[in-house]
């Protein structure tokens, strides 16, 4: 486009989300200017035309969601919230694009910015969780919608690049998101045929749209990135196909209108004060940096808009709550998170001396009975719902054609199902739960990691938890996994005692607004303990004290979680056989526990008392809370495949080796 070529106002705004995008990434001299460049037309055509929001309140339940799966291009969605008019998205963020206590950080995150509907930056999950959003839209409209009243009816958005396409969790999502047809999810391929390295003929063959139809999806190609009618026809015509997903393929050229363009130079890097005057110079732009024209700054200014929207859906709800006043009273709970005031009666209550039972049996019963009064739990397990106890009975199965189903079958899809997990949540309405096996959480790892940056209530349901699953062996023996899960900040992961302590860990996930849960469930049956809901929620507490009555102290305090929590009480025993007092302390969860007042802590862990630490995976957490003149029996090595008893005694879980050790340090 030549400099004295007139623009009308729709060109002049693409042209406007580009230069503020190459101006941004310039001042910062740090970011990708390449793909605001390219996909500045499909991702006008989408907010200006299709996109159902509104900037005064970007939380609004029933908007559109849109999600920038390519999450490297950050500028092109902070230009669109600046120029759609989000309050909180000033010229003066873009400016500081990339720099502290401003809304524009580098990859786009859920809770910095208002308007973002989801975090992303790791290729692949940004469109991975548009496919929990579109799921989660399915389901609430399936179970609320009535005739005249389609309160929950939104569609799903993302633009995705190459790169996106080719992580593997790409092919886990878009074959499930087929499987169920969830046809008001629409993907825009930024397909510039450059990724960062190279050209991506260097890296792929593949025919995307040849595996996106066996998948299921609908593929649509828009052969002229920069022709905003075809785009326009494209995704209308996607909108009309409520059978299946679509794929629109959409032919841009990275750094468009730039010295690098069609070049993976134009990907990552500042294109330089040259490079971006002589990009303004081809695009027509004879205005100062960080310049909004008046006409575009009226054109695609949403609030007005957006706001009609909004009032109209309110008008719509107070319909349907003075038509259907119960469900109505419903809808309002579930859109709140509210949980029950009455939760610790509503959970089952176990008795000691009661039948031994495996902590993800109780789970079941937890899950079941809290399924009564939470009518949006849902979810499943990536093909282990037999195994994980995570089946809701008579909840139905999320299936096409009845949405309104509580189970979901994921297959083996275990980071595809926990990315699901996140769109669900971040939907809104819906409390998810998704379960695998333990040892599967370094499949998921990444997705639990973008639950907790963007502080989603998930709860992960990881069974089969130590070396005593047994037989399996060391593939499947979880030794390392909950050190990783650990580490992960503002995440709690909660390896419960028993039956009761499994059922108070289930209240704690659900109270617990701030990030996920991740539950780590045994396969072996663990003895009854005294109920204390109380003491679980502080993350650790005394299970058994010495005798007051002696006068004396305790010498040490053997510290532990999940099954090892029972031979601990054994060790305890047998300590005061031979004249050594013990306390037994359950710690389900450190991070709640270290999050306690130090008084707390103190009054169960007392300072200066000798302490053992004992749990059946990898020792490296412990240290924090035995300290240096502490021990720790736990795993140096992986496991190996034998019955669970036999496992337990070979690598030193015994009350023999229990004393052995605390007479060591004594």
């Amino acid at each position: 486009m030549s400099e004295n070529t007139p623009q009308n106002v729709e060109q002049l705004s693409v042209n406007t989300i580009r230069t503020l995008a190459i101006d941004a990434v310039q001042a910062a001299n740090s970011g990708h200017p390449g793909a605001p460049l390219g996909a500045a037309p499909m991702a006008y055509v989408v907010w200006q035309k299709f996109l159902r929001f509104n900037p005064q309140h970007p939380e609004w339940p029933a908007r559109d969601r849109f999600v920038l799966s390519a999450g490297h291009a950050s500028m092109l969605i902070y230009s669109l919230l600046h120029l759609t008019g989000y309050p909180e998205m000033t010229l003066d963020d873009l400016k500081n694009f990339r720099q502290w206590g401003y809304h524009t950080p580098g990859h786009p995150e859920f809770f910095h910015t208002k308007g973002l509907d989801a975090t992303t930056g790791p290729l692949g999950q940004g469109a991975a969780m548009t496919v929990g959003m579109a799921m989660a839209e399915q389901f609430l409209a399936a179970k609320y919608n009535r005739e005249g009243f389609p309160i929950f009816d939104n569609y799903t958005y993302s633009i995705l690049g190459d790169g996106d396409l080719q992580e593997g969790i790409n092919h886990e999502s878009a074959a499930l998101a087929g499987h169920l047809k969830l046809g008001k999810l629409i993907w825009l391929h930024d397909d510039n045929s450059v990724q960062l390295d190279t050209a991506t003929l260097k890296a792929e063959s593949e025919d995307t749209a040849a595996r996106f139809r066996a998948y299921g999806w609908e593929v649509l190609r828009v052969q002229d990135g920069n022709n905003l009618a075809e785009i326009g026809a494209a995704v209308q015509q996607a909108q009309e196909n409520k059978d299946q997903p679509t794929l629109i393929q959409v032919k841009t050229v990275i750094g468009f209108g730039s010295p690098r363009a069609g070049t993976s130079k134009a990907h990552g890097e500042p294109l330089g004060e040259e490079g971006v005057a002589e990009t303004k110079k081809a695009l027509g732009w004879e205005y100062p940096p960080f310049t909004v024209p008046d006409e575009v700054r009226q054109h695609m200014d949403a609030a007005q808009r957006g706001q009609g929207f909004e009032d109209a859906w309110n008008k719509l709800m107070d319909e349907y709550r003075a038509s259907f006043p119960e469900l109505g009273k419903e809808v309002d709970a579930v859109l709140a998170r509210e949980v029950p005031a009455n939760l610790a009666e509503i959970l089952p209550s176990y008795e000691v001396g009661g039948k031994a039972m495996a902590t993800r049996n109780a789970s079941g019963e937890v899950i079941n009975a809290l399924a009564k009064v939470l009518p949006t739990l849902m979810g499943g397990s990536a093909d282990l719902s037999g195994s994980t106890k995570t089946t809701i009975k008579d909840g139905g199965e999320f299936l096409p054609g009845s949405y309104q189903g509580r189970n979901v079958y994921f297959g083996v899809r275990e980071f595809g199902m926990a990315a699901a997990g996140n769109g669900l949540s971040l939907y809104g309405g819906v409390r998810p739960l998704v379960g695998t096996f333990a040892v599967f959480a370094d499949y998921l790892k990444p997705a639990f990691r973008l639950s907790a940056i963007q502080m989603q209530p998930v709860t992960y349901v990881l069974t089969h938890d130590s070396i005593g699953l047994g037989e399996d062996g060391p593939t499947h023996q979880p030794v390392d996994q909950l050190a990783m899960l650990r580490s992960v900040p503002g995440a709690h992961v909660i390896r419960p005692a028993d039956a009761n302590e499994t059922a108070a860990a289930w209240a704690m996930a659900l109270e617990y607004d701030k990030g996920p849960t991740a539950l780590i469930l045994s396969r072996q049956d663990l003895p009854i303990l005294p109920r204390n809901h109380a003491g679980v929620k502080k993350g650790a507490y005394v299970v058994k004290d010495t005798d007051s009555t002696s006068g004396e102290g305790a010498q040490v305090i053997l510290i532990a979680s999940g099954s090892e929590v029972s031979l601990a009480l054994d060790s305890a025993d047998a300590l005061a056989r031979e004249g050594v007092n013990a306390r037994v302390v359950s710690m389900p969860c450190m991070e709640v526990f270290r999050a306690q007042d130090q008084a707390y802590r103190d009054s169960v862990l007392t300072p200066g008392t000798k302490r053992v630490a004992i749990e059946a995976l990898a020792k490296m957490p412990w240290y924090e809370w035995v300290g240096s003149g502490g021990a720790i029996i736990g795993m140096d090595t992986f496991g190996a495949s034998a019955p669970a008893k036999v496992l337990f005694e070979k690598f030193g879980f015994s009350v023999e080796n229990v004393v052995k050790t605390v007479k060591g340090i004594l």
